[in-house]
């Protein structure tokens, strides 16, 4: 079953991944969630945010993370989920979680980016940046709890059909889930950017230089530098 809410571009890549086993199952597992009343972040409606505002065409860089936020915060009185299902970002007005306070940290350390009032991403998402999580959906306040649904299955292909129908994607890895991705990407048509994981807990990602090398890559390849500014 072909989503309704998918880009024709992502449609067209992906291919039979739909008809396939493995894709069934993610359908029935979220039902059987809606229909125990779970909550599920992103809303239904932003399950596949990140393939509709960057379509393959347009795809320069993928930063792959790995499920959901799981949390929600309140917003003037009202319960905003963080997940929108963007990796790493959150909607307008929410604060931004610790992990996007370092990207921010790195952007402004080595790039002199301003470090911007929004968590919302999309506008790098918009100008090229895939903003894929490799899980696309979690139950409220349960890290991880939909990783048997089978998206992985689903994401590992989009990544794999990605590589073979473009060259020239920078890949950015941070962290080891992240970086267990590496096998799906064939560097000879794209290039591969590593760090640890910008969660606090992780250390290490601030001082990596990895937009740097990011700007570097493109460059190399003949492209124009990504554009990391957020503010307007």
């Amino acid at each position: 079953m072909i989503p309704k809410t998918l880009d024709k571009e992502w449609i067209e890549l992906l291919g039979d991944e739909f008809t396939k086993p493995y894709f069934a199952q993610i359908i029935a597992h979220y039902k059987a969630a809606l229909e125990s009343k779970q909550i599920i972040f992103p809303q239904a409606k932003h399950t596949f945010y990140a393939l509709n505002l960057t379509p393959p065409s347009r795809v320069r860089i993928v930063i792959i993370g790995q499920d959901p936020y799981h949390g929600s915060v309140m917003v003037q009185g009202q319960e905003i989920p963080q997940a929108m299902g963007l990796s790493f970002s959150v909607p307008n007005g929410v604060p931004p979680p610790p992990s996007l306070r370092n990207i921010y940290q790195e952007l402004h350390k080595t790039l002199g980016i301003k470090i911007p009032n929004t968590g919302d991403l999309s506008v790098w998402a918009k100008r090229g940046a895939l903003m894929l999580n490799a899980i696309l959906s979690v139950e409220k306040g349960k890290a991880g709890s939909h990783r048997h649904f089978g998206w992985e299955h689903f994401t590992n292909a989009i990544i794999t059909k990605l590589c073979a129908a473009r060259q020239g994607i920078v890949f950015m890895l941070w962290g080891n889930y992240a970086r267990s991705k590496a096998h799906l990407i064939d560097e000879r048509m794209h290039k591969i950017i590593q760090a640890p994981h910008p969660s606090p807990l992780a250390k290490g990602f601030i001082g990596s230089g990895v937009f740097v090398q990011a700007q570097k890559a493109f460059l190399s390849m003949g492209q124009e530098p990504f554009d990391w500014n957020l503010e307007s």
